[in-house]
């Protein structure tokens, strides 16, 4: 399995190096478009490789991606959180019914022998 886990990581590896060669030109990224900068006053850009530019998006889609189904699923983990409690009270309580079911009862002497150990 650690095997399958290095070859997968290492085919990455080189499409992620590949797509990067591919992609160097650089590209001017602007704060706003040419018109309206100049109208606010906010001509601000820069230049990087388009490679940075495919890695940044992605990475910035993921993480908007994690926090927006963080945010969905908070609703849930708080239910789940306060049900903890009687979550806890029904396992105990079906334990105990297990406990006193025909056929599962202790001896009397290994009732004896556990509770002295």
């Amino acid at each position: 399995m650690r095997y399958l886990r290095y070859a997968f990581l290492a085919a990455l590896a080189v499409v992620l190096i590949s797509v990067a060669m591919a992609n160097r030109g650089a590209v001017e990224l602007r704060m706003l478009p040419e018109e309206l900068g100049t109208l606010f006053g906010i001509n601000r850009s820069v230049e990087l490789p388009l490679f940075i530019v495919i890695f940044a998006a992605i990475v910035a889609g993921l993480l908007i991606g994690f926090v927006w189904e963080w945010l969905r699923e908070h609703k849930h983990r708080a239910q789940a959180v306060r049900k903890d409690g009687e979550v806890r009270e029904l396992k105990r309580e079906v334990q105990r019914l297990k406990g006193t079911q025909k056929g599962t009862e202790k001896d009397e002497v290994l009732a004896l022998l556990d509770e002295a150990s």
